[in-house]
């Protein structure tokens, strides 16, 4: 598929549902509350842990993709987490969850993180190919640590050097 025009921005209450319904059908994707989305847009600024929730709209303005993103701490101790990527099926290899991610990873920097984290399942190849072409290396293993189904969880991490 070729690249698709899209547009990135943080997920407003009225994205929630679209994003859980999104969330449900992809069966390798973190499963969280309503609740907890609804916590991630009406979040306030500042704090010790931040979480940014952003979706991806094609040009008819439906929804085909959101990323979750997460800093603790702050100043040098400030770290990011890339914790969720979702993008629809007729929407992947389109350059969305590249787009998605580039956008929480530069959140993550202007959030003060000098670093930013990710799990992905070692059986998605493609997510680990994307991760890779992104700049993050891996660093670690936990195994048996995604259920439904079972799978390694491959750590990976991206560190920001200054120009």
């Amino acid at each position: 598929m070729s690249l698709l025009k899209v547009e990135i921005r943080p997920a407003r209450r009225e994205d929630i549902s679209a994003v859980v319904a999104l969330e449900r059908e992809m069966t390798d994707a973190p499963h969280w509350a309503e609740a907890e989305y609804a916590a991630m847009v009406d979040e306030c600024a500042g704090g010790l842990v931040r979480r940014l929730l952003v979706i991806a709209e094609s040009g008819d303005r439906e929804l085909i993709g959101f990323a979750v993103g997460k800093v603790a701490g702050a100043g040098a101790e400030a770290f990011g987490e890339l914790e969720s990527v979702a993008v629809t099926t007729r929407a992947r290899r389109a350059g969305v969850g590249r787009t998605l991610c580039e956008a929480v990873v530069e959140w993550c920097r202007q959030q003060g993180a000098h670093a930013v984290e990710l799990e992905v399942r070692s059986k998605n190849e493609a997510a680990f190919a994307l991760y890779r072409r992104l700049g993050f290396e891996a660093v670690g293993l936990r195994r048996s640590y995604y259920r439904d189904p079972v799978d390694d969880a491959i750590l990976m991490s991206w560190v920001h050097s200054p120009s």
